[in-house]
């Protein structure tokens, strides 16, 4: 029995190695493309292997270093105040939602609900956030927007409230004199610290990778998030690949389109990849709604 059990944990953890190489491998690929020489890329292809070093993709990438450093920075600041105000948002409604007796609570639940199946269009959000709010071409645009369709996100941190929050410790603290704000002050919030970093961390990625606001409302380079930016300059080399002027105002003679791409994808990547280790016991935890209460 004891053989038996060993051999599964075995065959268990095999099994997880290789599913995590596979995870992996696409990742691997993805940087070593990137510091591939262009006309290996484009003679072999991507591989995990290069053929032939080479930083052209990386010198095209970091022609301004100070727009990719500005770019970054508007990155980082936006992504910060929006992962803190949907959280804040996201929070305070969620317990809200999960007290039983708060007036209206079926309507609100519903109307939150409703946004996660039907939407105004872009059209509309477009002329009521630069014509009625003013957000174009300000820090506004790249956070506000966004801050509305986090209804998933509640729903989650609502369903944690009630399944993992106990209900008689509440009644306690009301007993005791507490209101509604010190319960969740002191008592909510420290207990429900996995799903509040599971939530920020999904909160702050999408802000992290959003393109579309700056897109629809960012025209003052300045103001660019790195998003922005890696798209901007793909497209351009994608252009400069069907222009032979452009060709040469390159200067080696060629746009590292191949490379590029790769090189784009790792810097946005990245700096992700690096920081989802630190949160992935509160990530795991805090998603994982009908585990046992500890």
């Amino acid at each position: 029995m004891i053989g038996t059990k060993k051999g599964f944990h075995v065959f268990v953890n095999i099994v997880m190695v290789l599913l995590v190489i596979i995870c992996l491998f696409p990742f691997v690929i993805m940087i070593m493309s990137s510091f591939t020489a262009e006309e290996a890329l484009i003679s072999n292809g991507f591989s995990a292997f290069p053929v032939k070093f080479g930083l052209d993709a990386y010198e095209y990438l970091f022609k301004d270093p100070m727009m990719i450093i500005r770019s970054y920075g508007v990155t980082i600041i936006v992504t910060v105040m929006g992962t803190v105000l949907g959280l804040v948002i996201s929070t305070l409604l969620a317990y809200g939602l999960s007290i039983k007796n708060l007036p209206y609570r079926n309507a609100i639940a519903f109307f939150l609900f409703f946004t996660m199946l039907f939407n105004g269009g872009t059209v509309p959000s477009y002329i009521i956030w630069t014509q009625i709010f003013h957000v174009k071409n300000t820090l506004a645009a790249l956070i506000f927007p966004r801050l509305l369709v986090f209804a998933f996100y509640v729903i989650v941190m609502r369903t944690y409230f009630q399944t993992n929050i106990p209900v008689e410790i509440k009644e306690a603290a009301k007993i005791d004199g507490a209101g509604e704000f010190k319960i969740l002050k002191d008592i909510v919030l420290p207990m429900a610290v996995p799903i509040i970093v599971s939530i920020g961390l999904m909160i702050g990625i999408s802000y992290w990778n959003d393109w579309i606001n700056g897109l629809y409302y960012i025209t003052d380079t300045k103001l660019y998030s790195v998003q922005q930016i890696l798209n901007r300059m793909l497209q351009d080399a994608r252009f400069l690949t069907t222009n032979t002027s452009g060709i040469e105002a390159f200067g080696s003679g060629y746009v590292p389109n191949n490379g590029l791409k790769m090189a784009i994808a790792a810097v946005g990547a990245v700096p992700v990849m690096v920081l989802l280790p630190f949160f992935q016991k509160y990530y795991v935890k805090g998603l994982t709604l009908g585990s046992v209460k500890g």
